[in-house]
């Protein structure tokens, strides 16, 4: 399998699962901006809708959207634990986690990453984004992670997208449960790994 991928962006997750159940893939980066792979190849002929994470299957058949991607990955290694079984209660609290990540907290992002976003926009995202936190923060104090004990796909992508904080110069002193979940998460030895190929740490 091949997953295209952007360095630190929402593809670190399903690239950090994939490490996490041990499952080999080929690497493709891919310049957002000028929407072509390494190899040269245009990317919207790959992924119509123009963005990472992209699964590209030994099949050939492309699948889009990382937190599906992630859940089809852990579903392959359903031993690593990285996704409850299919058709039980926790595998729909995964996907609670996976919908509330995707939607209260990556999407509230997007607008801090543009140069020409105006400041008032900025305050009240940022702003929003701390009080979708402060739901994670009350989750995160009571236990190491989102689901419990066990490490997740949803955990994976709550720690790629949280990482985004510091380049929108986002304040998050005031939740150390997630903070501490931050900094458990950064030592885990795959995702040490899936940082260190995408150039992000040494």
């Amino acid at each position: 399998m091949k997953l295209y991928y952007s360095p630190g962006a929402c593809s670190l997750a399903p690239h950090i699962v994939a490490l996490e159940a041990g499952i080999p893939l080929q690497l493709e980066k891919v310049d957002g901006k000028a929407k072509r792979t390494e190899s040269g190849a245009d990317f919207w002929q790959i992924n119509p809708k123009g963005y990472v994470p992209t699964l590209e299957l030994d099949s050939g058949e492309i699948l889009t959207e990382g937190p599906v991607i992630s859940q089809y990955l852990a579903d392959q290694m359903p031993a690593s634990g990285l996704a409850p079984a299919n058709g039980t209660l926790p595998r729909y609290h995964l996907q609670e986690f996976l919908g509330y990540i995707n939607s209260e907290l990556h999407k509230t992002y997007s607008p801090l990453f543009k140069p020409d976003t105006p400041e008032a926009t900025r305050t009240e995202r940022k702003e929003y984004l701390k009080r979708r936190y402060q739901l994670l923060e009350n989750v995160l104090a009571k236990q190491p992670f989102l689901l419990g004990e066990q490490f997740t796909v949803a955990d994976a992508y709550l720690f790629t997208v949280t990482n985004w904080a510091r380049h929108v110069e986002l304040d998050l002193s005031g939740f150390p449960a997630l903070q501490a979940f931050q900094k458990r998460v950064g030592e885990r030895p795959a995702v040490h790994a899936a940082m260190k190929s995408e150039g992000l740490v040494k």
